[in-house]
């Protein structure tokens, strides 16, 4: 495959919002630039395999209500696959397939051994009643019974999952392969086997990649601002985070609309009206603004920490004034949109090193669950923090060695390590 056929959707004027082919365009790239043989990447390329299934559920009014359930293993040169699970209206295949092969590239660059995988159930959790979300999951894993392994493919909580789903998936597999099998997952509550600080986990490693990346261009912490889109458990504990770095949040947001204060937000007041109401809705700790609005703000950095999409050509990317961005999400910013954030000199530090923290914590939780050995959450701090320090410096490191964003190093970084783990076990 020749260069101009591997970057030409890269080069593609018109801005795609498609995340699978947002993946492609970075992949191409990076793929170029190390010049990856065309065998491995014909097979990194596409998902190693894709399940689609339909899952007929007895909803609590009587009625069965059939619904679309994925899960997509992108690669397991590494190790066994990796993947979050979430249950959303929006969720189909190409999501699904791009945030798989994400888990491949985050996995990579982690230094952790695992492939990447991602799954999820096309539905709208906040229509349905806990019984019906727990008859839906418990149908789901017994779906994906072949395919989940404590050394196959391990769920873990994503978009609108969480503890709970991990306790019904965990049971429902135990029960299927007639012995308690706690590692089959990660995110599960302390009680069945979970680890200590996975909770805090990616929302802190988006902290500590923020202040890797703030020592590199000389930002002092006490004198900078900070706008966090989003306020789930990763925004939410990044602003917390932020904040206790000396750092001063003057913007958080949720679907609900987003809150500015010049003078700094209190996190721990907003975090508590979160608990208590389900949604900042209402909030009275700042000005009431829009997302958009928040993405634009002049900040020191920008934290987009909700879903993909948010940053574009077509709308903002030449209006964002931060000097730092950080990707808590996964996909926030499309490949256009980069183009015009390169220009204007904007360092992005992207999603997959970003958020990576939270995939390193269920590493320990898996090893812990293999061990039997439980860490303590400083010990499990202190670790992640490490782990996530020399991820940070390895794409750093790359991105200077090829005179590249560090985007596309980060693509570099990750593929060369499994190309070579590809060509060590295929033989190339």
């Amino acid at each position: 495959m020749s260069t101009a056929q591997k970057k030409s959707s890269a080069k593609s004027s018109k801005e795609t919002t498609n995340p699978f082919e947002l993946m492609i365009q970075r992949f191409d790239v990076a793929a170029d630039i190390i010049d990856l043989d065309d065998d491995i990447y014909e097979i990194l390329k596409k998902p190693a395999k894709q399940i689609h299934v339909s899952l007929p559920i007895r909803m609590d009014n009587g009625s069965v209500k059939v619904f679309e359930g994925f899960r997509v293993v992108h690669n397991t040169a590494l190790g066994p696959s990796k993947g979050g699970i979430r249950f959303a209206p929006e969720v189909n295949e190409d999501e699904v397939k791009a945030l798989a092969a994400w888990m491949t590239w985050k996995c990579a660059i982690a230094n952790i051994p695992y492939g990447g995988a991602k799954g999820g159930i096309t539905c709208d959790p906040l229509k349905m009643s806990a019984s019906e979300i727990e008859r839906l999951t418990r149908a789901y894993t017994v779906a994906m019974a072949d395919v989940f392994g404590v050394d196959k493919d391990i769920p873990a909580p994503d978009v609108n999952t969480g503890p709970r789903e991990m306790a019904w998936i965990v049971d429902e597999f135990s029960k299927i392969n007639k012995g308690f099998t706690p590692g089959v997952v990660t995110g599960k509550p302390l009680m069945l086997g979970g680890s200590l600080g996975r909770v805090e986990a990616t929302g802190r490693g988006v902290m500590t990649s923020a202040l890797s990346a703030m020592s590199k261009l000389k930002m002092d912490p006490s004198k900078c601002t900070a706008a966090v889109q989003g306020f789930g458990n990763v925004g939410s504990i990044t602003a917390k985070h932020l904040n206790e770095q000396g750092l001063k949040i003057i913007a958080i947001s949720d679907h609900t609309g987003a809150y500015y204060n010049a003078k700094g937000l209190d996190i721990a007041k907003a975090t508590e009206y979160r608990e208590k109401n389900g949604t900042l809705d209402g909030f009275k700790g700042g000005t009431k603004i829009t997302n958009d609005e928040l993405l634009v703000l002049k900040t020191d950095v920008l934290a987009p920490c909700a879903m993909e999409n948010q940053i574009r050509a077509a709308s903002n990317a030449s209006h964002i004034k931060a000097k730092l961005i950080v990707e808590g999400a996964n996909g926030p910013t499309t490949t256009k949109a980069d183009e015009i954030l390169n220009e204007k000199g904007i360092v992005i530090v992207p999603d997959i090193l970003a958020n990576g923290g939270g995939v390193t914590v269920s590493y320990f939780e898996w090893v812990q669950n293999r061990t039997g050995y439980y860490y303590s959450e400083e010990e499990v701090n202190k670790r992640a923090d490490r782990w996530m320090k020399d991820a940070f410096k390895n794409v750093w490191n790359t991105s200077k060695e090829y005179k590249v964003p560090l985007r596309i190093a980060a693509y570099i970084f990750a593929l060369k390590r499994v190309a070579g783990a590809i060509r060590m076990r295929k033989g190339f």
